[in-house]
């Protein structure tokens, strides 16, 4: 079986790729910097060096694919959205060329509602294209990364948890190990045919005030959660070379979100994983304290 996975070397992707080496599959890798991938991946995979955003690499590289796992990253382009554009446009050619039977593809939460999410709505567009290929196509639908407070480590040594959303603003948290799960479920199953959407909420709803509390136990020191406006936030961005369209492709994320949003998909058995992030915490933040 010809398994295909993008950006292995992300927070899903690396648990994606060495997931299916455990499971007796020979991964096909689509790497940006293959040298940094771990040595023993590299001898149990089949590694092209791969920027998603280049059509005829990601052609080349999914031919005679079994089952595709795409995700989109993040784009240096100076409007977000063109980028997630043009990736889409990648994916859904390779799909469509190579008749590729099966795609799973990490989406987010926000992308049904298509538009006024910001970057998201980059998803939002690749789901709808993929959906156009004829594959049969699992959309997970994704809560916020637990990985996410990784960016956040000079704030956090400092005692604050800064946000755009309103402290008490409670949504889902998720363990990319988790998303990593189900994606190889998806992936090795033959059980399963159309379009599938399939949210992955993690164990539980958090507000911003409850994951500062739940840190301060963890990292033994006083977190405390402070929410910045949108303007601070803006400024921020700024001040480290974000270009105008990249600022509101941020902030327009924490935007839609505050607008009376409601997941299409609840929290119940499939949706509900067991990672909580008092024990990722512990594994993958601690140690940096």
């Amino acid at each position: 079986m010809n398994i295909v996975v993008a950006t292995p070397t992300g927070h899903v992707g690396s648990h994606v790729a060495r997931s299916l080496i455990q499971a007796g599959v020979k991964p096909t890798l689509l790497a940006r910097k293959p040298t940094v991938l771990d040595p023993e991946l590299l001898e149990r995979s089949r590694v092209f060096e791969v920027d998603l955003a280049n059509r005829e690499a990601v052609l080349a590289a999914t031919e005679k694919a079994d089952a595709l796992f795409w995700v989109s990253p993040p784009t240096d382009d100076d409007d977000p959205l063109q980028g997630y554009a043009r990736m889409a446009n990648n994916a859904a050619a390779a799909v469509t060329t190579h008749r590729i039977p099966r795609v799973v593809f990490q989406s987010s939460v926000g992308a049904e509602a298509r538009h006024g999410f910001g970057e998201i709505d980059g998803l939002a567009h690749t789901e709808v294209l993929l959906d156009q290929t004829g594959a049969s196509v699992a959309h997970l639908r994704c809560g916020y990364f637990f990985s996410n407070l990784l960016f956040d480590l000079e704030s956090l040594r400092q005692g604050k948890l800064i946000t755009p959303w309103p402290l008490d603003y409670s949504m889902a948290w998720v363990a990319p190990r988790d998303i990593a799960g189900v994606a190889v479920g998806r992936l090795l199953s033959p059980y399963w045919q159309g379009r599938v959407v399939q949210a992955v909420h993690g164990p539980e709803d958090l507000s911003f005030t409850e994951v500062a509390a739940l840190l301060s136990e963890v990292l033994g020191r006083p977190i405390h959660a402070e929410r910045i406006s949108e303007a601070a936030l803006a400024d921020t961005l700024r001040a480290i070379g974000r270009s105008d369209r990249q600022i509101e492709a941020t902030v327009g994320m924490s935007r839609g979100f505050l607008t009376g949003f409601e997941p299409e998909l609840p929290r119940n058995l499939l949706s509900t994983t067991y990672t909580t992030l008092a024990a990722w915490a512990y594994q993958e933040l601690r140690p940096l304290f």
